[in-house]
């Protein structure tokens, strides 16, 4: 199996302090001083830096984000990168697992496996195979309500595998395709806003749950 990479570290935007953006593919920074961070697993088949506008999103209120490469993009090639990660980030000590479609599906194993590593999880238009429901963590499910690639049923029929404290968000006008940035998606519903929007919609969302950790 290939090893997955850190792809790019989004890093925590500290005020009066000039700062440094990482170039592609080289290794992450180890020094942050941000106390929570956020993992993101890219959906299938999907080109990791689609991510880096809702990655830089989330650096803007205050996280780690890490986008993880995948084998052949796909997330199941890689369910432990989260390890790697977390591991070149010694001074976060709350880190939450995320994950794009599929790629939720392989942050939520991960997350099953290594529960005591994680603060929580967020889910992005995707529901758990895992069974999460006997964990501590924090759960996150949010989609659009113009996506038409979720499965709708397969969403409501394992909904139970979630901690009961899951908070689910439904971003209205959002579709599937636009928490990234990598155009249309076959058999998707057309937005009603921009991707933008629904990034933005998401990284609140994100930053709620995440907050109400450290208070």
């Amino acid at each position: 199996m290939i090893p997955p990479r850190i792809l790019i570290p989004a890093a925590k935007r500290l005020p009066q302090r000039k700062k440094h953006e990482p170039k592609r593919g080289a290794p992450p920074h180890t020094k942050h001083s941000a106390e929570a961070g956020l993992i993101l697993y890219p959906g299938a088949k999907v080109d990791p830096h689609a991510y880096v506008p809702l990655a830089e999103k989330i650096a803007e209120r205050g996280y780690i984000c890490v986008i993880a490469k995948m084998p052949f993009n796909l997330a199941f090639f890689g369910i432990d990168a989260a390890s790697g990660i977390i591991n070149n980030y010694p001074q976060t000590d709350a880190w939450w697992i995320a994950g794009h479609s599929l790629g939720g599906d392989a942050a939520a194993q991960y997350a099953a496996n290594h529960a005591d590593a994680l603060e929580g999880i967020a889910l992005l238009a995707s529901y758990p195979a895992s069974d999460l429901s006997e964990t501590s963590l924090r759960a996150l499910s949010v989609y659009g309500s113009q996506d038409l690639v979720l499965n709708r049923e397969s969403l409501a029929e394992n909904a139970s595998k979630l901690p009961a404290n899951a908070k689910t968000v439904v971003i209205e006008g959002g579709n599937h395709a636009g928490f990234g940035a990598y155009g249309p998606q076959k058999g998707d519903g057309e937005a009603a806003i921009s991707a933008d929007e629904q990034q933005e919609a998401f990284a609140n969302a994100f930053d709620a749950a995440a907050s109400a950790d450290r208070q």
